[in-house]
């Protein structure tokens, strides 16, 4: 389980990073901006659940490995798309707004699964509001700051379903995961995140919404 945990760890740091990233690119930020929002992105979400679990100082700030990481993924995004801009300025708009969509997925669903694990670490397993408060906040912390630094409205007020993902895998990882399958729960959980981001965008569900005049 720690290997899977560790996997979950990198694949959403970077694939957090790289989501952070391109929206710095798409606000056409400099490098400085596109390296601060990837790490954002990143690490926010842990940030904010290390505040509420009260792991001071956050692990973030303990051990730099994944801020790291988180840094290197969001240089080499710069550096690919400045290569590609350079060749066919405004060509791949869309292949970036699809690395977009699918990287805070996967990012979505790994943070997901690693908050509820964190606090079932540090404050066990029978607090189920807890664990899913905590779970879906690391999930959507960082890509909540990433749009507020961006200047954007958060996807979690206005997007396909974004916290909604997070909240039907944190239930199916806390249902699943007391039935003493935690490597099943850890896999279904985000393939449920990441499935109804993908499928939302595909089919542009959204939830209800009032416009007012």
């Amino acid at each position: 389980m720690n290997h899977l945990m560790f996997f979950l760890e990198i694949l959403g740091t970077v694939a957090f990073s790289v989501s952070g990233a391109i929206e710095a690119m798409k606000k056409e930020m400099d490098m400085l901006g596109v390296l601060v929002l990837g790490l954002v992105t990143a690490v926010g979400g842990g940030v904010i659940r290390d505040v509420i679990i009260g792991e001071l100082p956050p692990v973030a700030f303990e051990n730099p490995r994944n801020a790291l990481i988180a840094i290197g993924a969001a240089f080499t995004a710069f550096l690919t798309g400045a290569v590609i801009s350079k060749k066919k300025p405004d060509a791949h708009s869309n292949v970036w707004n699809q690395v977009l969509l699918v990287s805070d997925a996967v990012g979505l669903g790994a943070f997901t699964v690693l908050g509820i694990r964190f606090a079932q670490e540090h404050a066990g397993y029978e607090n189920t509001a807890l664990l899913l408060f905590v779970g879906v906040i690391t999930g959507v912390g960082g890509g909540l700051m990433r749009d507020i630094f961006a200047g954007n409205v958060p996807y979690i007020f206005r997007k396909h379903v974004y916290a909604t993902a997070s909240i039907a895998g944190a239930v199916a990882y806390i249902f699943i995961g007391r039935a003493c399958y935690t490597e099943l729960a850890a896999t279904v959980s985000l393939l449920v995140v990441l499935s109804l981001r993908l499928m939302a965008a595909r089919f542009e569900w959204n939830l209800p919404r009032v416009h007012l005049q």
